[in-house]
């Protein structure tokens, strides 16, 4: 009998976690990336909770440790460069802000990439176009004129997931605005960060922050604003360049240089603060994972956890549900049991921290209460309080034991 095909349309984070586990559940898988590569560089992000939990059982965590940056916490600054609040990385059990377990988006990728690239049909430069289902099989047309049978497409692409358009409708049905606007991108490091994640926060709804990574001398850059919708082409870096310039000018501390440094830099990265919101994740032979399905949008520092832990579940989902191909009744179960087990966490991690209002003040005197909020609920008798609402959530979750996942992990 041959092997039940999985495509998946990403080479993110929970595209190619998926494919680790789902080849050691038996599946043949064949992974589609519009980019010609996978992506270097990035933001930093951490690993934390069932995340962390996730890629230890794959037997990577190791790897990712050799990866890992250096940080030492989280300071609020002023115009001046004078901290008003810190957050060291120790702060709630390395669970804060910062975890101890930090390390660049790219990096991840590698790691995850280099672990799947024997076993898995990695299609670089080309993406789905059309998808046409029937009750045993779903047919997929790729930009490069290839067709793929598959068992089950899966969207793993993101907020702006062209899998979840052509399988559940257009992106404004899904995706939530949350009031404001980021960008991202790599810089110099102006003031020597020795460690810290320096941020500022401006009147107007401004924050302008600066990450360590690798190389000292180069900082990961995030410049965000609060706004109403804007109309702007996503394929324009010259206008969002100028959307951020404008938005940015006189604003204080290093603003100037940063934007300055947004001009040249070649990981440049505009978007929306969003979230995805739908009430499920399946429709026939196409389901969606990570952002695609339930982006909990950057504000929430939930995304790798969510892509990592949907990718282990749906994979122990399906263990189950192969053989010659998935019967339709044996998959729709499959996908039933991924949304009871991922459903409870996906709305917890979309309801931490997503709110402009903390992230981009609009006046001075609450940027000041809150690096006040940030100091003080560190401190007895508020830390406990503070520890349970917004740092355990990445623990939110009862891993299942899967047979073919605890057959992987213990070998």
């Amino acid at each position: 009998m041959s092997e039940p095909t999985v495509l998946i349309s990403g080479a993110g984070i929970g595209g190619p976690a998926l494919a680790y586990w789902l080849t050691r559940a038996g599946y043949h898988v064949v992974l589609v990336e519009i980019h010609d590569s996978i992506r270097p560089g990035g933001q930093t992000v951490d690993l934390r909770g069932a995340g962390r939990a996730v890629v230890e059982r794959m037997g990577l965590l190791d790897q990712i440790r050799t990866h890992s940056l250096e940080q030492r916490g989280v300071a609020w600054v002023k115009a001046d460069g004078r901290r008003r609040a810190e957050m060291p990385v120790a702060a709630f059990h390395g669970n804060g802000m910062v975890s101890q377990l930090e390390i660049l988006r790219g990096d991840l990728v590698s790691v995850l990439y280099q672990a799947t690239t024997a076993d898995t049909d990695y299609r670089f430069g080309t993406r789905i176009t059309e998808l046409a289902q029937s009750d045993d099989v779903v047919v997929a047309t790729l930009s490069d004129g290839a067709t793929v049978r598959a068992d089950l497409v899966v969207g793993a692409d993101g907020p702006h997931s062209a899998v979840r358009r052509l399988a559940f409708g257009p992106e404004e049905k899904f995706l939530k605005p949350l009031g404001g606007y980021n960008a991202w991108f790599t810089a110099p490091d102006t003031v020597g960060l020795d460690g810290w994640y320096l941020i500022y926060q401006a009147p107007g709804g401004l924050n302008a922050s600066m990450r360590p990574s690798h190389d000292p001398a180069i900082a990961k850059v995030a410049l965000a604003f609060r706004s109403t919708p804007l109309d702007y082409d996503r394929r324009d870096l010259a206008e969002q360049r100028e959307l951020l310039a404008s938005r940015f000018a006189g604003a204080g501390w290093q603003s100037d240089a940063l934007v300055a440094a947004a001009r040249d830099a070649d990981d440049f990265y505009f978007d929306s603060f969003a979230q995805v919101q739908m009430d499920s994740w399946s429709t026939g032979r196409v389901t969606l994972v990570g952002d695609a399905g339930y982006c909990a949008s950057p504000l929430s520092g939930m995304g790798t956890s969510l892509a990592l832990v949907g990718a282990y579940v749906l994979a122990g989902e399906l263990g189950a549900a192969g053989g010659a191909g998935i019967d339709a009744k044996a998959l729709a179960a499959a996908q039933d049991r991924y949304h009871t087990v991922m459903r409870p966490y996906v709305d917890r991690c979309q309801t931490l921290g997503n709110t402009m209002e903390r992230y981009a003040p609009n006046s001075a005197a609450d940027i000041a209460a809150t690096a006040m909020v940030m100091k003080y609920m560190q401190r007895w008798p508020f830390r406990g309080y503070a520890e349970r609402k917004w740092f355990t959530t990445a623990d939110a979750v009862d891993l299942p034991d899967y047979p073919s996942a605890a057959k992987a992990w213990r070998a």
